[in-house]
């Protein structure tokens, strides 16, 4: 009988130390990786008063041949860049034109102008067809506005465009952001 008690204390005491010892599996854990990944990008917004638009300089009398006319266009470019990036400026063309007729772009100056939250290098530039520095390093963002200013000094109005034939003598103005 003393077996007996002695197996039955063993027993007993295995079991309550058996069940004491295991761990409660109350939650289980796994990961996951979770990947981010960036492109270079540069682009104008379609917010760019520039994209298909039209600046107009009307010389209807004597007034406007003898001044200085300029046109300023808010919102001209809306860029946005993950780096900086400088804004080039160029005519398709080497003339304004209308049927046969022919105005030399130099007449045309082109000019990056305050007001907008582009930051970089503002620039004035004669138009050419040869692309040109309007903006150098501007910072990188979303939806920065840059405003543009085009203007035909008195000079040449009175000098190059009086005396050619009337009409409406037209030419593209191609804008170029590249990152840096």
């Amino acid at each position: 009988m003393k077996k007996q008690i002695v197996i039955a204390a063993l027993t007993m005491g295995a079991i309550a130390l058996g069940t004491h010892w295991v761990p409660a599996q109350n939650s289980e854990q796994v990961s996951t990786s979770v990947n981010i990944i960036l492109a270079d990008v540069i682009a104008m917004d379609t917010g760019s008063a520039a994209l298909a638009g039209t600046v107009d300089f009307n010389y209807g009398n004597t007034k406007d041949y003898n001044s200085e006319k300029s046109v300023t266009v808010p919102n001209s470019l809306v860029i946005i860049s993950s780096k900086n990036f400088d804004v080039k400026v160029k005519s398709e063309g080497a003339n304004f034109v209308s049927g046969a007729n022919l105005i030399p772009v130099d007449i045309l100056k082109v000019k990056a102008t305050p007001g907008g939250n582009l930051t970089g290098t503002l620039n004035e530039v004669t138009l050419s067809t040869n692309d040109q520095v309007l903006v150098g390093n501007a910072s990188l963002g979303a939806k920065q506005s840059l405003n543009i200013a085009y203007s035909i000094s008195a000079e040449k109005a009175s000098t190059v465009l009086l005396g050619k034939p009337q009409g409406t003598y037209t030419q593209t103005v191609t804008y170029t952001a590249t990152a840096l």
